[in-house]
């Protein structure tokens, strides 16, 4: 999830799925998606804490580590044009607008490019430091389809902009997260519970550096299914907030 600077708070930017999409169909979610085998590729030039230090806060193996931080930095840049890489020499990519770096963002979509090969081409470095683990949640087991997601948490660059890059999404915006939590509430806004939680967290945090600077810890997340008054709900684990 991206964050941003708004007057003296802080803004997140949501993309609403096209209705036509199979699964979540109109409902608000952070850019990300699905890791690609070659976000494992060891030929990703990385800096900032390395794969070992991400697996011991993700508390996976290194190669899924390594694997989910480069799909998260990926899928920001294909979801959202901004991208968190930069420069050997320290200094974070400012713009990547203009026709070259849409066609690469197309490439890497099309899976014509490896990101490893993208990130080589223009001389560029993944820019782990730039992200932070925010949660994971796993889909009940009630549901015909379940994922294993995992959240991060990132400061829009600055020189950066987000665009609406169109394919999965028919609409984008930033948002305070306490504002896009009452939308939800009133029924405006569809969202998946992970998405509701984690806004109604972001809403609780002053500043985009306070985002960064919270002290996460990362447990699996599985909400149960129970039946009332002939309906299931879902209900979070302890410990959990619920922004119902």
């Amino acid at each position: 999830m991206l964050v941003r600077a708004a007057g003296s708070g802080t803004e997140v930017y949501l993309l609403r799925r096209v209705r036509s999409m199979a699964f979540a169909p109109g409902v608000h979610v952070f850019p990300g998606g699905s890791v690609d085998r070659r976000d494992a590729d060891r030929a990703v030039r990385w800096a900032g804490p390395a794969p070992g230090e991400w697996a011991r806060r993700l508390g996976t193996p290194e190669p899924l580590a390594r694997a989910l931080v480069c799909a998260a930095v990926r899928e920001t840049f294909e979801e959202s044009g901004v991208l968190l890489a930069g420069t050997p020499d320290g200094r974070v990519v400012a713009d990547t607008r203009g026709d070259d770096w849409e066609a690469d963002r197309l490439a890497l979509i099309d899976r014509s490019l490896p990101f490893a090969g993208f990130l080589d081409r223009r001389g560029l470095v993944l820019r782990s430091d730039l992200l932070r683990p925010w949660a994971r949640w796993i889909t009940p087991v009630v549901e015909p389809r379940r994922y294993d997601t995992r959240f991060f948490a990132a400061v829009l660059p600055e020189g950066q902009l987000t665009r609406d890059v169109g394919g999965e999404a028919d609409r984008v915006a930033w948002v305070r997260p306490a504002e896009a939590v009452a939308a939800w509430r009133r029924g405006e806004m569809a969202m998946l519970p992970p998405t509701a939680v984690t806004l109604a967290e972001l809403a609780r945090y002053p500043s985009p550096a306070a985002v960064l600077a919270a002290d996460r810890e990362i447990v699996p997340i599985e909400p149960r299914a129970r039946e009332e008054d002939g309906r299931i709900r879902l209900v979070l684990p302890e410990g959990v907030d619920d922004p119902v």
